[in-house]
């Protein structure tokens, strides 16, 4: 399923997966425009090659569209956004089939993402810039990344992406900052899966 592969490339929430339109994504630059995302605020993601040979699979195979090019990413047999509701199912559905034996639904990619991120090597700053957190906990964090370095730091520690026997992890983080730690991390995103259980 497409939007799998999108959810643990991404670590983009269900609302934002629905909410991509063709426009969003940008191959060539491997990146995804998520347009008012929790806080109403618009942010680029990088998306892994993996994800993209699925979403030109989905586009040439599975599809289905009123239109020439344009609208939706995601579309049910009608042509039309797909359903929130529906994609939960689905996602709990291939999570059952799967045998993995946790909780959850489209948060566990997220999730999971952003905690294999970090085992890996990954900036804890960009981890937030890529979930779009504006906070951490009680630490006030502002950092803006370029998203050249965020994809830099996506191919460099997404575990689908991880070569063997990398030597050096990209670090960007500012050491006047204060280091947010991976607790905060994992603290905010078990508040946010707690929103969206109550939303769903």
């Amino acid at each position: 399923m497409v939007v799998l592969e999108v959810f643990y490339s991404t670590g983009i929430r269900r609302a934002e997966l629905i909410g991509l339109d063709l426009a969003d994504v940008n191959v060539g630059a491997g990146v995804l425009a998520v347009r008012q995302g929790k806080g109403r605020k618009d942010r680029f993601v990088p998306i892994g090659e993996r994800a993209l040979l699925w979403i030109d699979k989905y586009l040439e195979d599975g599809r289905t569209a009123t239109d020439a090019g344009t609208g939706p990413l995601f579309t049910d047999e009608t042509g039309q956004r797909l359903d929130p509701h529906r994609v939960s199912r689905a996602v709990k559905k291939n999570i059952t089939n799967s045998g993995v034996d946790k909780g959850g639904r489209c948060h566990l990619f997220r999730h999971t993402m952003a905690t294999l991120m970090l085992e890996n090597g990954a900036d804890i700053r960009f981890i937030q810039q890529m979930l779009g957190h504006a906070h951490l906990s009680t630490t006030e964090i502002y950092n803006h990344v370029a998203i050249h370095k965020l994809k830099s730091i996506h191919e460099a520690t997404h575990p689908t992406r991880l070569p063997d026997g990398v030597a050096e992890r990209v670090k960007g983080r500012d050491e006047t900052d204060p280091e947010p730690t991976a607790d905060d991390v994992l603290d905010a995103l078990e508040r946010e899966d707690e929103d969206e259980s109550e939303a769903e």
